[in-house]
């Protein structure tokens, strides 16, 4: 099953073109130790929380832009490997020598798929999430967002992909536990719409909101009011080739 390692990144907006600059030198490294795929997007439309946002999440600044960004994996036993092949490369060290963002600011953390439905291709719009879910209800929301995910497909999405907790670090300066004001009960949950254009992905969420068949949540399965999600435009995307 595959496995991501997901990434929430703050990074000024005039650094935008060195951010794509320095993630596309460092792919042949990341393809190196096993990684299938990278995703990096810029956000478009992250909108504030009343609570929790991933603005908030980064400690994002004036003048910083929010990036949702992920590898993939073939499961996780190839993410560990990949791990110790990265810390005992001497180019780890010279490819963090000169980031272009404040990297103590950057969530981090692993992820076991628990959905993915649909194909990367054509991608050029995304929806990122992440939420805290009860540990005790992770079929429970698999289930929902597999009932959710038939929607999106019908709607034009691409791909929905569900990933949850596994290896989710605390951070000194940030970290997904904080962000989304995760509680000891709960895990946390990565998970994105792929779509091929952003009206696609407007269109479709405009359907999907006066869908009688989104009206099914009677004992709601996780707490919204701590969702966090924002719309982002891929820089960089290596299913593209």
């Amino acid at each position: 099953m595959t496995y991501i390692e997901g990434f929430l990144v703050p990074v000024p907006e005039a650094n935008r073109e060195a951010y794509v600059a320095h993630a596309k030198s460092c792919l042949p490294y990341f393809k190196k130790h096993g990684v299938t795929r990278v995703v990096e997007a810029w956000g478009d439309d992250v909108p504030d929380g009343k609570i929790n946002d991933l603005k908030k999440s980064v400690a994002a600044e004036a003048g910083e832009t929010v990036v949702f960004a992920w590898f993939e994996y073939p499961d996780k036993a190839a993410r560990t490997t990949s791990q110790a092949g990265m810390m005992a490369d001497t180019e780890m060290a010279a490819m963090g020598a000169d980031m272009p963002f404040d990297g103590r600011r950057m969530l981090i953390g692993g992820f076991e798929t628990i959905l993915d439905e649909g194909s990367p291709t054509g991608t050029q719009y995304i929806d990122g999430y992440i939420l805290p879910v009860p540990t005790e209800k992770k079929e429970a929301y698999r289930k929902m967002a597999a009932e959710v995910t038939v929607l999106f497909m019908e709607f034009g999405a691409l791909r929905a992909v569900e990933s949850w907790g596994d290896d989710v670090p605390d951070g000194k300066l940030t970290d997904y536990n904080r962000a989304s004001l995760k509680e000891p009960h709960e895990s946390v949950v990565y998970s994105w719409v792929e779509w091929p254009d952003k009206a696609t992905r407007d269109g479709g969420w405009a359907r999907m909101m006066e869908d009688e068949r989104m009206q099914f949540r009677d004992d709601p399965v996780f707490d919204g009011k701590r969702m966090m999600w924002g719309g982002f435009v891929p820089l960089i995307d290596t299913a593209k080739g």
